[in-house]
């Protein structure tokens, strides 16, 4: 047996990630790779001292039964009338941005009131795009209540649209 090849042989069968399954041996089934090892720990966020740290400018952009259609934001200068503007840190999480929401809109303190957060943000070809990032209850927790503006991706320039239900 030549060992060149007997090397590229056992160099292609190796178990190698491929589109997230590994290539096992032809007995086994294939698996997918995230199931054969543990997903690594998620260290947490450094803690941001809002006394350090400087606030951003976030427009806030509040609709009544929806959200505001992605036309409403094409040109820059254009946005919907009904907006807030609110100073707040990376940080800030959307129970938090809902109280600033409730300051704003009565209809918002109502005790069945929902909220459904959205970043509006320009893609690499410079239009507009609506991401969901979560909803919040006016008056019951909500798994996404906790989630950060940082945690969610939101870079300084975005808009957040909010749905008021």
């Amino acid at each position: 047996m030549d060992p060149d090849n007997h090397s590229a042989k056992a160099f292609r069968d190796a178990a190698i990630p491929l589109w997230g399954f590994e290539k096992l041996p032809s007995s086994a089934a294939a698996i997918p790779a995230a199931t054969l090892a543990a997903p690594a720990p998620v260290a947490p966020l450094p803690k941001l001292d809002r006394t350090k740290v400087c606030p951003f400018l976030l427009r806030v952009f509040v609709k009544l039964g929806g959200h505001h259609r992605l036309e409403e934001y094409q040109s820059r200068g254009h946005e919907p009338a009904d907006s807030l503007c609110v100073y707040t840190w990376p940080d800030a999480d959307l129970h938090e941005l809902m109280g600033c929401v409730k300051d704003g809109y009565p209809q918002a303190r109502r005790a069945n009131a929902r909220l459904e957060f959205a970043f509006v943000y320009p893609d690499r070809r410079g239009r507009n795009v609506m991401r969901q990032v979560g909803g919040t209850h006016s008056t019951r927790s909500s798994p996404d209540d906790k989630k950060t503006l940082r945690e969610l991706n939101f870079q300084t320039g975005d808009y957040l649209d909010v749905a008021l239900y």
